[in-house]
């Protein structure tokens, strides 16, 4: 008996069935069988299916001798099905890698539940993903099974069959069947998650939904959108004949209300002729199955009128939102002039030589290079004072307690701005700043650059999409120095920003706690997330892909990955900053760190601190490797796209013949490394030597006093072993004064 039956009801989608039926074949799980029904489809789907059962026996086809309708395609499935667990794909949509491995695993967890709901990402004709708005009903759940009465919240996901699987036990039991016409999901779903006794979520995008073009049937201009109001008949019914759900009835009252509401209000789902009478139908049903004392607000509140007056509503919301449209430009000019406007009433006043203004990944908070140097200047120039912008007061309660700041855009941004001397950022500040003269700007970068950046982009029309690399320039033009942490660095940043400013060879503040690291240093990341202190961590740091709309693509199955490093070992992984809230980590990253699979850091506001924690980098193309071979330990490099990245990104150099540590191409590779012990072989020792004498040349644990002494306090750097020539200088000297600072090269 095979833990799944996968029923796809298949019709007039031969385009995209392959796409489909591969997805579920090379799963890493196999228990499983599909049962493919040839709904009397007249393209080429008949044939596939045929194709496809013909070489692999899990597969199994019935071939419909009529055409029944998605719902009773699906009926026609069941009575073959033999799994532990029924699941209804879609013949147009995907599984995503790992999908029926991570169910099983949840059901095997939550020991056996009645029903299985899992998450899923739109992915769209044009190329775009986007993850279900309310994942956060999934992680919230728990690991512990409930019901519907427990957490009513689950009902508010979309009510679909696809996203979720169910014991076939419990669905005979109960003889839940699909019924004809348009929105069959209806009246099974309902009564399905209402009778429900033991109900688990799994927080893992399992399924991706594609948005169609066309051939959608529910957005055909059809009278068959009528059936939604039979199929809440049928919901109806199947709560009248079970007095103990009978408390649902006003819940359900205003779900159909809704459902039936926005029908209507897509403009390709009902014919005009028949708009009206659809409204009337659905107000009809709504006062006829209203519970007594209900209340009726908000949006159903329309259906108690005529057809009417829910036209002069919907105008009348239109027509509102059309004056906000309009509005908004009007009120960004107003905003903005009273912004530079209050700008100007500081600009006439002395600059505060002692005001430095901080900044960091987009005002996120006190974090990277510059946060490294407001620390040293707390240390050193108690006599500075630094004041951080962030972006809002979500940002805010984050700050360490004590940290002076200001909210981006605000008033008192404004007045800070325009009166301090020096400016300290990662990431180009917004246009609006107007630089003053003797002002300083300095430009801590995030990194040693790999990929190509700022004017480089210009032939990587992919990579640069909407990015605007002229903006980017002139905000670059307001740079006074330019942070290096090797030679490599100053030569990129040099070309690939064609400004005035002066490369300062500091290193990279940020490594100064990476470059003295002591004995036990990250013990407090272990200790927190429960690892023990003798296991080997292996840290995943994966960057983005400029080939992929929204940048992530699964380069390695981390619970296979996580397995394969054995016992003894933790696997921790932080996903690139940009890809920390989008569906990356729903396809399966949090899910493993939920069951101790692994560690997911990518929260972690200090990566500093989780790279000290762990023995060795596993990394494609992150310049994170760089700043990681600062503390002289392993890396393996994961090149098995090195190809495509650079295709559409560009490199300053070819990372694969130049590496840190040995490079895999494949999973079964770096698998192969680490169990070999390869992976800190006197070979990945003697790449490691080549790589940080080449870039860790300035990284000796004083870039920020560097910082702090020369460019903030104008002294001299104590000569020593630590001591670096800055251009236009000599070593120990003094820093020429912005007005005569040497230009970069362009």
């Amino acid at each position: 008996m095979p833990r799944f039956s996968l029923i796809v009801p298949c019709f007039k989608v031969q385009g995209f069935l392959r796409e489909c039926l591969d997805s579920v074949l090379e799963q890493s799980f196999g228990d499983f069988e599909v049962i493919a029904v040839d709904d009397r489809s007249p393209d080429g789907c008949g044939a596939i299916l045929d194709e496809y059962a013909a070489r692999d026996p899990r597969v199994r086809v019935l071939h419909l001798p009529e055409n029944a309708g998605l719902g009773r395609a699906r009926n026609a499935g069941l009575p073959h099905a033999t799994g532990d667990y029924l699941f209804f794909l879609d013949s147009d949509d995907t599984l995503t890698p790992g999908a029926l491995g991570a169910m099983a695993d949840r059901l095997a967890e939550a020991d056996d539940p009645d029903v299985l709901v899992f998450d899923y990402a739109r992915t769209y004709w044009w190329g775009g993903t986007r993850r279900n708005a309310l994942a956060h009903v999934l992680a919230e759940a728990g690991a512990q099974a409930f019901t519907a009465a427990g957490r009513p919240e689950i009902l508010d996901l979309l009510m679909v069959v696809w996203n979720k699987v169910y014991r076939r036990g419990f669905v005979e039991e109960n003889g839940f069947e699909f019924p004809p016409g348009y929105y069959e999901d209806t009246p099974w779903t309902f009564p399905v998650m209402l009778s429900a006794r033991r109900i688990a979520a799994l927080d893992r995008i399992c399924l991706n939904y594609r948005q169609r073009r066309q051939g959608n049937i529910l957005s055909t201009t059809s009278r068959k959108h009528f059936d939604i109001h039979d199929q809440y008949e049928r919901v109806f019914a199947f709560v009248d004949g079970r007095p103990e759900l009978a408390a649902w009835r006003p819940y359900l009252h205003r779900k159909m209300g809704e459902h039936c509401l926005d029908i209507l209000a897509k403009p390709d789902r009902l014919p005009p002729a028949d708009r009206a009478e659809f409204f009337r139908r659905t107000a009809e049903m709504f006062r006829r199955y209203r519970p007594e004392g209900a209340l009726v607000d908000g949006e159903v509140a329309v259906l108690e009128g005529g057809y009417a007056r829910y036209l002069l509503k919907r105008q009348a919301g239109r027509a509102g939102r059309e004056a906000v449209r309009r509005a908004a430009p009007a009120r960004r000019a107003v905003g903005a002039r009273a912004r530079r406007g209050w700008a100007r009433l500081h600009a006439h006043r002395p600059l505060d030589e002692n005001l430095v203004v901080y900044s960091a990944s987009s005002h996120r908070g006190v974090l990277g290079d510059p946060a490294a140097v407001y620390r040293k200047a707390l240390e050193i120039a108690p006599g500075l004072r630094g004041v951080w912008v962030v972006r809002d007061e979500e940002a805010a309660a984050r700050l360490p307690a004590g940290v002076e700041h200001v909210l981006v855009d605000s008033r008192r941004c404004l007045e800070i701005t325009a009166r301090a001397r020096f400016f300290v950022n990662d990431v180009n500040w917004p246009g609006a700043l107007v630089k003053r003269p003797g002002s300083v700007h300095i430009h801590t970068h995030q990194g040693t650059p790999l990929k190509y950046m700022g004017a480089d982009l210009l032939d990587k029309p992919g990579a640069r999409l909407g990015f605007d690399v002229p903006q980017m320039l002139r905000r670059a033009d307001r740079w006074d120095y330019s942070l290096v942490a090797n030679r490599h660095s100053e030569l990129v940043w040099e070309r690939a920003y064609p400004c005035h400013f002066t490369s300062v060879r500091t290193g990279s503040p940020r490594n100064d706690v990476l470059a003295g690291a002591a004995e036990g240093a990250g013990s407090g990341f272990r200790q927190r997330h429960g690892i023990p202190a003798d296991h080997t961590v292996v840290l995943y740091a994966p960057t983005r892909r400029d080939y992929r709309r929204g940048g992530h693509v699964d380069r390695i199955d981390l619970a296979r990955f996580a397995a394969d490093l054995g016992e003894g070992s933790t696997l921790v992984v932080r996903l690139h900053p940009t890809l920390a809230a989008g569906p990356a980590r729903g396809m399966g990253l949090t899910e493993l760190a939920r069951r101790g699979v692994l560690v997911d850091a990518t929260d972690e506001p200090h990566v500093e601190e989780v790279m000290l924690a762990s023995d060795a980098l596993v990394t494609d193309y992150s310049a994170i490797m760089f700043d990681y071979a600062v503390l002289d330990r392993p890396i393996v490099v994961h090149a098995d796209d090195w190809a495509a990245f650079t295709a559409s990104r560009g490199a300053y150099f070819d990372i694969t013949a130049q590496a840190p540590g040995h490079v895999s191409g494949s999973e079964r590779e770096l698998a192969r490394l680490f169990t070999s012990g390869a992976w800190r072989d006197e070979e990945a020792r003697r790449l490691r030597a080549d790589f940080r004498a080449r870039f860790c040349e300035f990284d000796d644990g004083r870039a920020a006093e560097r910082v702090v002494r020369t460019l903030l306090l104008g002294e001299s750097m104590p000569a020593g072993p630590g001591s670096v020539r800055i251009p236009g200088q000599a070593v120990g000297g003094p820093l020429p004064a912005p007005e005569t600072r040497p230009a970069g090269r362009r």
